[in-house]
């Protein structure tokens, strides 16, 4: 675990992240990540793989197909030997013991940076993570990571992903584009934060490229030490539905007369939704994680709570419009199912 200044370390030590490796590049949020890694040209990015993956690889990574999770963990650790940092994005419906074996073998090779499979809720806002079953998960994580002794952990704050929420139905951001409708949630006027798929990918390439320490005592420029253990906080947009409403009538070209509006309370959706988690079923789980996520002053807003980290990473700003076209695509051909949050309840119940 890097400590301070890089004037003070070893002979031959770089003051930069040059070797990452990547877990689950072939899904949306990896390949994202896979595509920004490289586009800095600073970084060699090795991609871990299982042997039968039929998942596309991004052009000019370095791919290894292993079998890491078997119980016999030498191959993941000389997969990850010499490498800086674990980036993790795995399916929710990976056996629940992969991350926790993933995290030992980073520590035995010595990796000293993970990002553990974390993209979306704020971490610090406990009692949403206690809600939507998440809270055990994120502190077995972090208390693994720290007790190995090895990495340090950054978990990435990013909201809800925009295309993927927005065009997702009405159990999600409330809106259904082959019905054109929408449910509104308390009056329509909470905000949150969310982001899209891309910018999620430039923020961990902008943190993975900057310094690791300062260069001495009186260098103040951001470095990753500063985020050593503790969330990164990003965002497309902090947006209500209302917001959400206007850039989608702006993009049809549609007025409210053209959809069919409908109140409900977040928090009867999200007791609803639970009741049904809990007797089993697993299908109320999407409109669950969302209700409880719109509850007004609810921990979705993190951005008027810890502000952003957007300026120091060089994040852009990007076209609302733009993602709301995509998003509005994705569900009118049902691009976006629900399928992968399913597998998530079980996962998480299970645990």
């Amino acid at each position: 675990m890097l400590q301070g200044y890089s004037k003070d370390q070893p002979e031959g030590f770089h003051n930069r992240i040059e070797r990452v490796a990547l877990i689950g590049a072939g899904g949306h949020m990896g390949s994202h990540i896979a595509e920004a890694l490289l586009k800095t040209r600073k970084h060699v990015v090795k991609v871990i793989s299982r042997p039968n993956s039929t998942s596309k690889m991004p052009f000019g990574a370095h791919v290894e197909r292993i079998e890491y999770g078997d119980s016999d963990d030498s191959e993941i650790v000389q997969a990850l030997e010499g490498q800086q940092a674990l980036i993790i994005t795995m399916s929710v419906a990976a056996p629940r013991d992969i991350i926790s074996k993933l995290i030992r073998a980073a520590a035995k090779a010595g990796v000293s940076y993970i990002l553990p499979n974390w993209y979306g809720h704020d971490p610090a806002a406990e009692k949403l993570c206690k809600d939507t079953f998440l809270a055990d998960i994120k502190t077995r994580i972090c208390t693994e990571i720290e007790s190995l002794g090895v990495s340090s952990y950054i978990l990435l704050a990013c909201g809800f992903w925009y295309e993927f929420s927005l065009g997702g139905g009405p159990d999600r951001y409330g809106f259904d584009f082959k019905n054109r409708s929408v449910v509104v949630f308390d009056g329509g006027n909470t905000a949150i934060n969310t982001s899209t798929w891309p910018q999620c990918g430039r923020a961990i390439a902008s943190l993975m490229s900057l310094k690791v320490l300062p260069e001495d005592e009186n260098d103040r420029s951001v470095t990753l030490l500063q985020f050593h253990n503790r969330p990164v906080y990003i965002s497309s947009f902090r947006l209500t539905q209302w917001d959400m409403f206007k850039s989608i009538k702006r993009v049809t070209g549609t007025k409210d007369a053209d959809w069919t509006i409908t109140h409900e309370s977040s928090a009867e959706r999200y007791a609803s939704a639970k009741d049904s988690i809990l007797q089993g079923d697993h299908h109320a789980f999407v409109k669950f994680l969302y209700s409880r996520t719109f509850y007004p002053n609810g921990g979705g807003d993190f951005e008027s709570t810890h502000g952003l980290h957007n300026g120091v990473l060089g994040l852009p700003g990007e076209d609302l419009d733009a993602y709301t076209s995509v998003a509005i695509s994705m569900g009118e051909n049902e691009e976006v199912v629900d399928d992968d949050v399913r597998r998530r309840v079980i996962h998480v119940l299970n645990e």
